[in-house]
């Protein structure tokens, strides 16, 4: 695959993650939204849930991990892309890192709370991990949620 195809490839899939990250907002939940994809489908889809379950732990990461191993009736998710809208957090990462997931692709950075600032290593040394795809709506959304709230 081109690095153009791989570049469509990407952002299509992080539309996907945008639309789980709007139902978030809709619910009044932190707009982040996760899907994994194994060869060319998605195998799972999820948002933030924490408001709704009243659990720090419901990331969108967290649900679709969790979705994605009961696709596939196991817990490694190597062969699996995740695209999420944010940077994962710590906690996030360290699921991400037990899950073994092939390769990582985010939107918008989290210079507060992004596992590449405060647990760089968290992932598996295998995973690829690429930022920024379509890192300017990902970050939009973000920044509209938190100054409503404000």
């Amino acid at each position: 695959m081109s690095n153009q195809d791989l570049r469509q490839r990407d952002e299509a899939f992080m539309r996907k993650a945008l639309e789980q990250a709007r139902e978030a907002y809709d619910k009044d939940e932190v707009p982040v939204g996760a899907v994994v994809v194994c060869g060319d489908r998605i195998i799972a889809r999820a948002h933030n849930l924490t408001e709704l379950l009243n659990d720090v732990t419901a990331h969108a990461e967290m649900q679709a991990v969790t979705a994605a191993a009961d696709s596939l009736g196991g817990k490694y998710l190597d062969v699996c892309t995740l695209y999420v809208t944010v940077e994962p957090c710590t906690m996030c990462a360290g699921a991400l890192g037990w899950a073994q997931l092939g390769r990582l692709v985010y939107g918008a950075p989290d210079p507060k709370r992004g596992f590449s600032t405060f647990a760089p290593q968290a992932l598996h040394p295998k995973t690829e991990v690429l930022g920024g795809v379509l890192e300017e709506e990902c970050g939009a959304l973000m920044s509209e949620f938190f100054k409503r709230k404000r």
